[in-house]
C-alpha cells in the first residue's frame, strides 16, 4: 500500500499537500528530538551561503563545510545562514547545536512535511513557510517546499529542501543597501523573506487563475474526458495551495500579538501588512477552490445535458418509428383474406399512410418543441 500511495503522489502531485507527500515509519518509538529526515530523497550536496551585515559594509561567502559559518555566531553585524539542503541531517545537527538550537525545532527542520507554524523557544522563533512555485511553466505543475526560518538575536537561519528559492530581491537589496533592511535588525530581515514568499504566491495564483480560465473555456466548448483529469489535478492543486497559506494567517497573527519578545514593534508594523496580504491570498485560494469545485460540477451537467440530448434524439426517432413498424407488422402476416394486398395501388396507399403519420409525429413533435 505504501508503494502504491507514493507512485500516485509523484504522478498526480499530491506532495503539493502538506502531509501527504512522503510517509515515514523510521521514526516510530523513537525519542523526540531524534533527526530523521522525512521527505524526498536527494544526494546532492548541502550548499550554505552567508550574508553578514551591517549599515556600512556586506559579507556574502559560500562554504562547503558547515563549521566554517559558525564564526558568525557572535557578531554584532546582523547575519543571515542559508543551507540548501536538509536530507543531510548530520550538518544540521552541527549547525544547532553550535547556535544552540532547540532539538525539537531541528526535528522539525528535517521533516519536511510541517504545516506553517511559528514557536517561540525564548532566545530563537521558528517558523516554518510553504513556497510555492512552478516547475514546469507548460504542464502548470505547481511545487511545494518547505522553508525553515529560525530567528536569534543578531543571526537569521534558513533551511530549504534544495537550493534555488524566491530571495533573490532580498539579496539584492541588502548588497544594494536599498530600503531599510540594513539600518534594522534580524527581525526585519525575517520579515522581509515572511513578505517575499507572500508575495510570491500573488504570481502563484495569477498564473493558477489563467489556467482556471482556459479550462472554463474549454469545458463550455468540448467537455471531454481529458478535461475532467486536467479539473481534478486543478482541484488537488487548489487545495494543496489552500493548506499552504491558510494557516499562515495564524502565523503572523501570533507574532502580531506581541508575544514573541525577538520581533520588535518597528517590525510588527510591517507585519501586519503581510498580515493583509496573507488575508487577500486565502480568499483568492478560497474563490479559486470553489471556482474548481463548480467546474467539477459544470462538466458532470454537460457529459448528463449531451446524454439527454442523445436521449430525445433516439426516443423521438424511435416513436416516429413505432407506427410505422405497427403498419409493416400488420401487412407482414401471412393471411390469405387480406383485401389491401389485392388491390392495385395497394402497396403506394401503404407508403402513403407510413409517411403521413411519420410527418404528423414530426410536425407533433416540433409544436410541442421536444425538437
Amino acid at each position: 500500500m505504501k508503494r502504491v500511495i507514493r507512485k500516485i503522489a509523484d504522478r498526480d502531485n499530491l506532495r503539493l499537500i502538506p502531509g501527504l507527500g512522503h510517509f515515514s515509519k523510521r521514526k516510530s518509538g523513537l525519542a523526540p528530538g531524534t533527526l530523521v529526515h522525512v521527505g524526498e530523497e536527494r544526494t546532492e550536496p548541502v550548499r550554505i551561503t552567508v550574508l553578514d551585515y551591517d549599515q556600512d559594509r556586506v559579507e556574502e561567502l559560500e562554504f562547503e563545510r558547515i563549521e566554517d559559518c559558525f564564526r558568525f555566531r557572535d557578531t554584532p553585524s546582523v547575519t543571515w545562514i542559508n543551507v540548501d539542503g536538509v536530507h543531510d541531517v548530520d550538518v544540521v545537527a552541527r549547525l544547532g547545536e553550535h547556535f544552540g538550537l532547540h532539538a525539537l525545532l531541528l526535528e522539525d527542520v528535517v521533516h519536511t512535511d510541517q504545516r506553517p507554524k511559528v514557536e517561540d523557544f525564548v532566545d530563537s522563533v521558528y517558523i516554518v513557510l510553504r513556497m510555492l512555485f512552478f516547475q514546469d511553466h507548460e504542464r502548470a505543475r505547481l511545487e511545494n517546499e518547505q522553508i525553515s526560518i529560525v530567528l536569534g538575536a543578531k543571526t537569521v537561519i534558513t533551511f530549504q529542501e534544495r537550493a534555488g528559492d524566491v530571495f533573490n530581491p532580498i539579496r539584492k537589496r541588502i548588497r544594494d543597501g536599498r530600503g531599510q533592511i540594513r539600518q534594522l535588525g534580524a527581525d526585519y530581515l525575517a520579515y522581509s523573506l515572511i513578505d517575499v514568499v507572500v508575495d510570491n504566491y500573488f504570481g502563484v495564483l495569477e498564473q493558477l487563475g489563467d489556467e482556471i480560465e482556459e479550462v472554463e473555456v474549454e469545458l463550455m466548448e468540448r467537455p471531454t474526458p481529458d478535461v475532467l483529469r486536467v479539473i481534478q489535478r486543478l482541484k488537488r492543486t487548489t487545495i494543496g495551495v489552500r493548506r499552504a497559506v491558510w494557516p499562515l494567517r495564524e502565523v503572523i497573527n501570533v507574532i502580531l500579538r506581541g508575544d514573541i519578545q525577538l520581533f520588535s514593534q518597528p517590525t510588527q508594523v510591517f507585519l501586519r501588512d503581510v498580515y493583509d496580504h496573507t488575508v487577500r491570498v486565502v480568499d483568492i485560494a478560497e474563490t479559486f477552490r470553489e471556482m474548481v469545485g463548480g467546474m467539477l460540477d459544470i462538466y458532470l451537467s454537460q457529459v448528463s445535458n449531451r446524454m439527454n440530448e442523445t436521449m430525445k434524439v433516439l426516443t423521438v426517432i424511435a416513436t416516429i418509428f413505432i407506427p410505422l413498424t405497427f403498419i409493416a407488422g400488420v401487412y407482414g402476416m401471412n393471411f390469405d383474406n387480406m383485401p389491401e394486398l389485392h388491390w392495385r395501388y395497394g402497396y403506394w396507399y401503404v407508403w402513403g399512410v407510413m409517411a403521413l403519420a411519420g410527418i404528423l409525429l414530426v410536425l407533433l413533435f416540433r409544436r410541442k418543441h421536444w425538437l
